[in-house]
């Protein structure tokens, strides 16, 4: 089944140690642009969480937001910075006797100032975190390729109808194409007769000038193409899994070349409509595939 490229998937895992968010937005794109936000701390695992999701997506861009929130008393070291809590001093003595003020600096106080104390992270051991994370980006990816391939089931539907009116739409111009032939040949042989009165119409000459008007007018060639690509669609929507956006635009770009010339070539009213609606539904058809992964 087809998918769609536009997506969203969540997972959450609570401990009393822990807690990891992970979501996955996705919107259409010409190729896998993965956006992840997530801690500082685990910047060092983008490599795999980028490795694990190119697994589940090929196309699209994908904005994934990670979250990670430690519980455990033992995750940071405090530190006092004895140099600089010094120098602090220095300065601060310094300025009492260039201004003759009160020396009145409290351990409080100088607690406070900046880098005098600081909170330092442990080192991590990253097998173990990333065993940790690995589970929720996966069973995010496997929800947020749920809901894309729901959506691709959405188009599938839609876009078959569209072919089947589309395919409806050239067999209506197959058989228009012979009654303008006729109509013409009719046309032309009433001219002549007009035009010539009582002196015999030359045959040979009238279907000559018929044959000629039909060669102008062919669309035999377009409209065994759209049938062929009508057809082909169909079936890589239906037997296709991944990847095939790509291949569809394509072909819907064929498509679209086809009714260009059909139109060009049309002299009868009815086939320019026909045309002219073919076109329409092929843009549509467009704008459907470029929402397919």
């Amino acid at each position: 089944m087809i998918k769609s490229m536009t997506g969203f998937g969540r997972s959450e895992v609570v401990t009393d140690e822990r807690k990891i968010t992970i979501e996955l937005k996705s919107v259409n794109h010409r190729y896998l642009d993965l956006s992840i936000k997530m801690p500082k701390k685990l910047s060092f695992l983008e490599g795999s969480i980028r490795n694990l999701m190119k697994t589940y997506i090929q196309r699209g861009k994908v904005d994934v937001y990670i979250t990670y929130e430690d519980y455990t008393i033992n995750n940071g070291t405090l530190k006092y910075n004895k140099e600089l809590a010094a120098e602090y001093i220095a300065c601060l003595k310094q300025i009492q006797q260039d201004f003759d003020l009160d020396y009145d600096i409290k351990v409080s106080t100088l607690s406070r100032y900046p880098d005098i104390l600081t909170m330092e992270e442990q080192s991590v051991d990253e097998e173990e975190l990333w065993s940790i994370l690995e589970p929720p980006v996966r069973e995010a990816c496997e929800k947020f390729v749920q809901t894309r391939t729901q959506e691709g089931h959405n188009l599938e539907k839609d876009l078959l109808e569209k072919l089947d009116g589309l395919d409806k739409k050239v067999t209506r111009i197959e058989e228009r194409s012979p009654e303008v032939v006729n109509a013409y040949r009719t046309k032309l042989e009433a001219k002549v007769s007009e035009l010539l009165e009582d002196t015999q119409i030359d045959d040979n000459r009238i279907a000559a000038e018929v044959i000629l008007f039909s060669d102008k007018i062919c669309n035999d060639e377009e409209t065994v193409r759209l049938h062929s690509h009508v057809k082909n669609m169909k079936k890589m929507l239906t037997t296709e899994t991944e990847g095939i956006g790509r291949k569809l635009d394509f072909m819907a770009q064929e498509m679209n070349r086809e009714a260009n010339t059909i139109l060009s070539k049309s002299s009868d009213m009815e086939i320019s409509d026909i045309a002219i609606d073919l076109k329409t539904e092929i843009e549509k058809i467009r704008e459907q595939i470029q929402n397919i992964e």
